[in-house]
């Protein structure tokens, strides 16, 4: 025996699985291939069901549209590969758990009216019907009142451009609109001042007699105050011709 052969005889076996365990090992994957079974076998009833249904509708010439009931993304994504194989047009509404999906002919595919109901997850039926043509209609309505506002402002501003001095024309054009020429609008912010109370309807004469009354009652203020400051000038004393001198000795007998 060599050297590898004794290694390997003296080692332990590895632990032996347990009969329990493995009996639950095999139970366990009988019931989860039982379970896919079964799903597979589910499906594939789905699928034949689906494709007879979609038969029947696309036999039928007075259905446009074949509604199913709530479905889940398995069952959903079946629905959606048989019509696109039939060439039918599958469309999903609703929120997440209640969405379903209904079916279309390619010529007879929703309208904006029941694609808007639908999102809203309303019932698709002629009173629902009645009431978005409805709508839509007040909508156009409006759309064309709107329209006809815009036209009447720009055959306005058209008529302002031509009021206009020619001499401008070189500067904004012919095909001005109302932004390039516009009428001047009042501030109300800064106030308002009539024009009339801006005017100055003085005379000549008169102005020149209120500048000179002016002028004379300005003299007439400063005269007091200059009179008063030369008379405190002439009263206080001048301290420029007035020294200090200190005494002297002049005994020449008296000696320090």
């Amino acid at each position: 025996m060599d050297l590898l052969g004794s290694i390997l005889g003296s080692m332990d076996k590895p632990p032996a699985k347990q009969k329990t365990d493995k009996n639950m090992y095999e139970k366990q994957k009988k019931e989860y291939e039982s379970m896919k079974n079964k799903q597979r076998e589910e499906l594939n009833r789905f699928r034949s069901y689906v494709e007879e249904r979609l038969g029947r509708f696309m036999k039928d010439d007075n259905r446009h549209y074949l509604e199913f009931q709530s479905l889940d993304q398995v069952h959903r994504s079946i629905v959606h590969d048989i019509s696109e194989t039939a060439g039918l047009s599958g469309m999903s509404f609703g929120m997440e758990g209640e969405r379903y999906i209904v079916v279309y002919k390619k010529e007879h595919l929703p309208c904006e009216d029941e694609m808007m109901a639908r999102k809203n997850g309303e019932v698709w039926n002629k009173e629902i019907a009645a009431q978005y043509a409805e709508r839509r209609r007040i909508e156009q309505l409006k759309q064309s009142n709107d329209k006809n506002e815009s036209h009447e402002k720009s055959v306005e501003n058209i008529k302002l451009v031509s009021t206009c001095n020619k001499k401008y024309l070189h500067l904004f054009g012919e095909d001005a609109n109302l932004e390039v020429v516009q009428k001047t609008q009042i501030n109300r912010s800064y106030g308002y001042v009539p024009s009339a109370n801006k005017k100055d309807v003085r005379s000549i004469e008169q102005t020149m007699a209120d500048i000179q009354a002016k002028k004379r009652l300005k003299t007439q203020h400063t005269q007091p105050v200059e009179e008063t400051a030369s008379k405190d000038a002439l009263s206080e004393p001048s301290r420029q011709n007035f020294t200090m001198t200190p005494a002297t000795n002049t005994d020449p007998e008296i000696k320090e």
